[in-house]
């Protein structure tokens, strides 16, 4: 046989095995042109409804008092200022130290609810744990029943002595029910049995199988977890508030809680407002472009974290909640 012939039957041959593997493609699963742009299209528009109020924040941020009195929260201000960024920024070193208070209580204290709720979900997932069931319904336990405020803040202040301090932002959150459950339900749904006891049957333990085996696929489960605990730590303003005394140790939330109830306290009780003066200078201090600014600030860090965690949020948001 010549080397055409000999070609040509290789060329047939390959696609005649493509054309026999192909996969079946029905009408459920095959998106026509037109219903493909049209959901294009719905996915834009859905958008567009989230960053056009984002943009309007950023733009009322840069907008006066005047004129947020006049025309309203508007794309087109008819006055531009920075008070509401000048007005946070005169704390002084107050703002830089309670970003970094947020900063480390954020990143630290992710960082450790990781690894607890980690290493309790890969316990849960072992079918051959004796136990098993019974620490689950212990953790399904804590969300139907909670102590509640009162007994909560007793046990943080009195008996674990951990009120106006560092340790209030990361020890009382480590674990939390419903996310060890996704971690857990994640590592059933894409790690089988089988692998677990391949690992066994050469001599690893389970600090090995965990580091070696169930880490290094378990990565969009922990990246989905780590955004949810990261933005929940970050945007936390209640615990500063009710714990934290200290000023080092206000968080940056509790801070610009704290300036907007000045603020406002300033407007409603002020004695000035009793004169045209002080009128005046009621009006013109920062109080909508204010709270549209400490918005700016709060949610810049976050937006600039999500596009590290994106490409396994979806995966992970997804595979974990999909099998029980």
């Amino acid at each position: 046989m010549s080397t055409v012939d000999l070609n040509s039957t290789t060329v047939e041959t390959t696609r005649s095995t493509k054309s026999r593997y192909r996969p079946h493609q029905s009408g459920l699963n095959v998106i026509s042109r037109p219903w493909d742009f049209a959901f294009m299209l719905l996915i834009g528009i859905f958008s567009l409804f989230i960053l056009i109020p984002m943009a309007l924040v950023v733009i009322v941020s840069f907008s006066s008092e005047l004129s947020i009195t006049k025309v309203g929260f508007s794309f087109t201000p008819t006055e531009w200022t920075l008070d509401g960024y000048k007005y946070l920024f005169r704390v002084g070193d107050q703002l830089l130290n309670s970003y970094l208070v947020t900063i480390f209580h954020s990143i630290v204290g992710t960082l450790m609810a990781m690894a607890v709720m980690t290493l309790y979900s890969y316990v849960l997932a072992q079918r051959r744990f004796r136990f098993r069931l019974f620490y689950t319904w212990i953790l399904f336990f804590t969300m139907l029943f909670g102590g509640g405020l009162v007994p909560t803040y007793i046990l943080n202040t009195r008996y674990l002595g951990i009120g106006d301090s560092i340790w209030i932002f990361l020890l009382p959150g480590l674990v939390s029910a419903y996310n060890v459950i996704i971690l857990r339900t994640f590592i059933n749904s894409t790690i089988p049995d089988t692998l677990f006891e391949a690992a066994r049957i050469d001599g690893a333990g389970h600090w090995r199988i965990f580091f070696s085996v169930v880490l290094p696929l378990f990565k969009a489960g922990i990246a989905t977890i780590g955004l949810f605990q990261i933005v929940g730590r970050w945007n936390n303003w209640f615990t500063g508030m009710l714990y934290i005394q200290k000023p080092h140790l206000i968080p940056l939330q509790t801070m610009l809680m704290k300036i907007q109830q000045t603020i406002d306290f300033l407007k409603q009780n002020s004695e000035l407002a009793n004169t045209p003066d002080g009128l005046r200078l009621l009006r013109e201090l920062p109080n909508q472009n204010l709270r549209m600014a400490t918005t700016v600030i709060v949610i810049l860090p976050i937006i600039f974290a999500y596009p590290f965690f994106q490409r396994y949020f979806v995966t992970g948001l997804t595979v974990g909640s999909v099998k029980g």
